[in-house]
């Protein structure tokens, strides 16, 4: 493909309940690194989404907010990549393509690899979900896990949604309950100020469909290993922590030992991007004076 430009355009995808609003730091400090990117809103998520009237009003009416339609309704995994592949396409002509996903946008990333390798000069996990092997889609992991968001979620998911395929998370909960409030920041982003992370949760989507942790999200030899990969490991990590990290890593690795991942590690939460996003600049700044674009 003719690029216009050798500079690359970093495109990110949020992880889990998140949405475009949360790169908007790490963008800034791009800008200052003379970098081009654009933060996506998967479907169902962002600004443009109808979210539920009663997550945002004070006080919250929760017997509304569990029963409120969700716009997360009948979102696929391949809803994510056709939209994803959208804007890759429009975005092709001005130079190179550097796909970033965070935590359960991973999957997504993974997927769109697999379908648009060509599209790609590289694929960047910030400690995102990578599976390797098709088994880490319904079996067990061969990985302690003391990850400390499962329990932080579990206290602010509202209950009754199944009907609609979604898990809805209150994260304004934590506005109001200073013991869910330390509990959540202890999970996502230990190393920000409080200040930070309330703004954080102000920017996050109630609703996630879980249901794209499918098969189609699990690396493929053939097209997502074509694509050179680094993997940000975020070693003060709560919400996914190194060891499992790590054993993504290795599961990769061992799915393309050819073309393993390039590592970097930062000792920073698992939304540090957030609250230390020069850190993360740096980085991405490295990797594009660094590789073939």
């Amino acid at each position: 493909m003719m690029h216009t430009t050798s500079q690359p355009t970093f495109v990110f995808v949020p992880g889990g309940s998140s949405n475009a609003r949360a790169w908007g730091p790490l963008q800034n400090e791009l800008a200052l690194h003379g970098h081009r990117s654009y933060a996506v809103d998967l479907p169902g998520h962002g600004d443009r989404a109808d979210h539920p009237a009663a997550y945002y009003r004070q006080p919250q009416d929760l017997a509304a907010l569990a029963t409120a339609p969700s716009p997360m309704r009948g979102v696929t995994l391949w809803d994510n990549v056709r939209h994803v592949v959208d804007v890759l396409h429009r975005l092709a002509p001005s130079g190179p393509l550097v796909l970033v996903g965070n935590s359960f946008g991973g999957l997504t990333v993974t997927a769109v690899a697999n379908a648009v390798p060509e599209l790609l000069d590289r694929a960047v996990y910030i400690s995102a979900v990578c599976l390797g092997d098709p088994a880490m889609v319904t079996g067990e992991w061969d990985v302690p896990d003391d990850n400390l968001l499962d329990a932080a979620a579990a206290r602010i998911t509202v209950p009754d949604t199944g009907d609609q395929g979604i898990v809805r998370l209150n994260w304004r909960a934590a506005h109001t309950d200073p013991v869910l409030f330390a509990q959540l920041k202890a999970a996502v982003m230990a190393d920000s100020t409080d200040h930070q992370f309330r703004m954080l949760l102000d920017s996050m989507d109630p609703d996630e469909n879980y249901a794209v942790l499918e098969e189609g999200s699990v690396a493929r030899a053939e097209q997502w290993g074509k694509v050179p990969h680094t993997f940000v490991r975020l070693s003060e990590d709560r919400s996914i922590p190194p060891a499992v990290q790590d054993y993504m890593i290795r599961k990769a690795d061992e799915l393309t030992p050819a073309n393993p991942f390039d590592v970097r590690t930062l000792a920073t939460s698992h939304v540090g991007y957030f609250s230390r996003p020069h850190l993360f600049a740096e980085v991405l700044a490295d990797l594009a004076r660094v590789a073939p674009m």
